[in-house]
C-alpha cells in the first residue's frame, strides 16, 4: 500500500498546520510586486534575496525594521504603510495560483479525516478571499492569521494557537511551511516540520 501523502516517514500525525503564502498558495511573486510598489513609492530598500528571507514576518514588522534603517522612524508610519501593500496586493490576488504538492497533501489529510488548519502571518481580509479563490476555504478547521497571536513567526504562537484550536497536541502534529522562519516556528511550537521547497523541487525535476 503507497504512503499516503499526509504521512512522510510512515508517520501519521494527529494533525496538520499550513502555512498559506509560498505553502498552500503560491502568492510570494504576488506579494513582492505589492512590497516594491510600497518601498519605491516611500523611499524603502527591500530586495528580493531579503523579502524572502522575511517570509512569515507580518508586514508591519517588516515595516517597522524597514522605515528604522531608512531613518524615517516618525516619518513614515508602519501600520499605514502596511495597509497600502496589502491593497496593493489585493489587486493581484486573481492572479494567484495553488501550490499543487501542498494542495494534494491537504485533500489527503482532509480525505483520511485528519484535523487540519492554517497559521499564517498574513491578514484575516487577505487570507480569507485567498483561500476562497483557491476553493480550499472549507478545507480547514482554523485559520490563525496575523491579528490572532500578540506574537509570530519565529515565535511558535501562530502554530500553537492553531493546535489549540484543533484540540490537538502539538507535538502530534506536522506543519507545513516554505520560508526558515516558519520553520524555527514550527521547531520552537514541538512540531514536525515540513520544508515544502524540496517537495517542489522534486515536482518540477519530474517534470523535465
Amino acid at each position: 500500500m503507497p504512503t499516503p501523502l499526509h504521512a512522510p516517514n510512515d508517520q501519521t500525525p494527529a494533525g496538520i498546520i499550513f502555512d498559506l503564502d509560498g505553502t498552500l498558495a503560491d502568492t510570494m511573486p504576488a506579494h513582492f510586486v505589492a512590497w516594491t510598489e510600497i518601498c519605491n513609492r516611500h523611499g524603502l530598500d527591500f530586495p528580493e534575496d531579503r523579502f524572502y528571507r522575511f517570509g512569515g514576518m507580518p508586514s508591519g514588522r517588516i515595516l517597522e525594521i524597514l522605515i528604522d534603517e531608512a531613518g524615517k522612524s516618525g516619518a513614515l508610519d508602519p501600520a499605514v504603510l502596511a495597509e497600502e501593500k496589502e491593497d496593493a496586493f489585493t489587486r493581484h490576488l486573481d492572479a494567484v495560483g495553488p501550490i499543487p504538492e501542498v494542495i494534494a497533501v491537504a485533500r489527503s489529510a482532509r480525505d483520511a479525516g485528519l484535523p487540519i488548519g492554517v497559521a499564517t502571518g498574513g491578514h484575516r481580509r487577505i487570507a480569507e478571499p485567498l483561500l476562497a479563490n483557491l476553493g480550499i476555504a472549507g478545507w480547514f478547521g482554523c485559520l490563525v492569521t496575523a491579528e490572532d497571536t500578540d506574537r509570530h513567526k519565529p515565535d511558535p504562537a501562530p502554530f500553537l494557537r492553531a493546535a489549540e484550536l484543533l484540540s490537538l497536541d502539538p507535538a502530534a502534529c506536522d506543519a507545513y511551511e516554505d520560508t526558515d522562519l516558519g520553520l524555527q516556528a514550527i521547531a520552537a511550537a514541538g512540531m514536525r516540520g515540513i520544508d515544502i521547497r524540496p517537495l517542489r523541487a522534486a515536482a518540477h525535476a519530474d517534470q523535465t
